[in-house]
Order: C-alpha cells, then structure tokens, then sequence
C-alpha cells in the first residue's frame, strides 16, 4: 500500500514544552517506532505541522530591528527544512540500511483571492496570557483567538489548491522509499497572470494539504495522527463513544471544534470523497491497528451510519 501519514503537531512539540531542538527530536524519535512499522511493508509519505515552530521563528523574528520582517511564507520554509531534517534523521536512524528517505522543499499554491486572507483562523506559536496578546495586538498588528482558555495568534490558512512538486513525490515512491513532505502545509505561494509564483502571508492547514497530497500521489490510505484515540460522538460526556467507521457523506454532516478535530473531518472526507479510498484518524501509536480495524476511526466512501463502540 501506498501510505500517507499526517503528524500532528503534539508529534513534534507538546503543548507547554519547549520549543527546543532537544525536545523535538526526543518526540520525533519516539514517533519513528509506528513509523517504522509502516515503512517496512509499505511505501511511506510523511507529512507534518510546523505551527509552534513557525510561531518561535515569527516571535525571533519580531526581535530582529534592522531591515523589514521576514514575512511567514520564509518562515514556513525554515520550518519545513528544520521539521524535515529532524524527521529523516530520526527515520534514518531507526530505518538504518532498511530503507531510503527523501526529504522534499514542498510549494502549495492557494487563490489568492481565498477569503481566508480577511479571516485569520489558523493558531502558530504558543499560548500567552491576555495581558501579552494585548500587547503584541498592539504592538505587531497580530490577530488572536482563544486556544482553550488562553489567547494564541492566528493567521490566514487559505485553501491548498495544488502541491507544486507532486511530480517529484510521485517519482520517489517506491518499494523501501519514504519520502518527508509538505511539511507545515507546504509553503504557500500564489500564481500571477503571467505565470510566475510568489509566496502569501499565511500557513495552510497540514492536514487539508496532507489530503490534496495524497489524492494527487493515488495513495491508498491517508492516516491523520492526532493525541486522541478516534473520532467521538458525545465527547466528554457520560454518552461519550467512539466512531469506528463511518461514511464519508454522514462524517460531513457532524460538527466537531475546528481548532481541533474539525479540520481532521473535513480532510478525511475530502479525501475519500476525491479518491475513493479509505482515511483514517487516530494516535500515531495506534497506526498499525488503525490499518487493520482495531482502533480509531476509518471514514469509507459513501453515506455509511456510524459504528459506535
């Protein structure tokens, strides 16, 4: 099977922790086991989210006074070169001679007419208390929502039209090939009239670019890791159950919180829907069993009621 796997962003930087070297790479090491289980007996993609990266590099780069900002297409392109080598060096490392990695530098073209760019939804960096977000909203210019039960900066997060190097993707894949890719998204860029392409201010969703990705390699299976078990019905409740397979027309007619499990849904759905196969979401520790029926939440084609269990 060919396998794309999207790591959620508690994959590579918990929330609370430090943003440091050392910690990522302590949480990418202890992703590469399910990883490597994967890329054993099947062709691998690994994607990932750079927010918290990309917010520190917004924050160092707020620090910096002589000269214009560096606007954040740049700083989603240092976050997928710094995500992406800590990525392969651990698979590297837990792969040895078992397999060749690759590391793509991935352009995600949006419209950039995309109204997302007057709606700023998308959280980067980490939390702070309103004393600060006033501040910074003052100071910077920034937008903020609330995480939780504290304020965190959004951005624009247009829709991801088209991978630009879905052509080298392709041509990599192969038996004990994995390749690391659109990380953060991609970094976005917009097409002029007269053909060329420039980088946007925003960062696009991982997971809704994990989906485009995905349909246009012809993948089997897209897995979307989360720091939840599954997909629930009740969440939180005494009626609390979890979804184990469901149709992709019933999944979209659900509401889930879309700073969490919302842009998940909707990827899975986009996914089947486009490809006709199978999408799943769950904890990377589960992505064997998830494959298999066991655990998680499998989204299949078509308006199939919910299994609850």
């Amino acid at each position: 099977m060919r396998i794309v796997v999207a790591l959620g962003g508690n994959a590579i930087s918990r929330r609370g922790e430090e943003i440091s070297v050392e910690n990522q790479r302590r949480n990418i090491r202890e992703a590469c086991g399910p990883l490597t289980a994967i890329a054993e007996h099947h062709e691998l993609v690994v994607t990932h989210g750079n927010g918290p990266q990309v917010g520190l590099l917004a924050l160092q780069n707020a620090a910096y006074t002589e000269g214009s900002l560096y606007p954040l297409d740049t700083l989603g392109a240092e976050s997928q070169g710094l995500i992406g080598y800590l990525i392969e060096l651990e698979l590297r490392n837990a792969l040895l001679d078992r397999a060749h990695l690759t590391t793509v530098l991935t352009l995600v073209e949006v419209d950039p007419s995309d109204p997302a760019f007057s709606r700023p939804t998308k959280f980067v960096g980490p939390v702070y208390t309103p004393q600060q977000a006033r501040s910074l909203a003052r100071e910077r210019g920034w937008t903020f929502a609330m995480d939780g039960k504290l304020p965190r900066r959004v951005v624009p997060s247009p829709v991801p039209e088209r991978i630009i190097q879905v052509d080298a993707v392709r041509s990599l894949l192969g038996p004990g090939q994995v390749v690391v890719c659109t990380g953060g998204g991609g970094i976005p860029v917009a097409r002029a009239e007269d053909g060329t392409i420039s980088g946007v201010e925003a960062v696009v969703d991982k997971d809704a670019s994990s989906a485009v990705l995905a349909r246009e390699i012809d993948a089997d299976a897209l897995v979307l890791a989360t720091d939840t078990d599954a997909v629930h019905v009740d969440w939180g409740t005494p009626n609390d159950r979890r979804i184990a397979v469901i149709g992709a027309d019933t999944l979209d007619t659900m509401e889930f919180p879309a700073g969490s499990m919302g842009p998940k849904v909707e990827a899975a759905t986009a996914f089947v829907r486009r490809s006709g196969h199978a999408a799943y979401i769950g904890r990377l520790q589960d992505v064997s069993a998830m494959l298999e029926g066991t655990t998680g939440t499998r989204v299949v084609p078509g308006d199939a009621p919910a299994e609850l269990v």
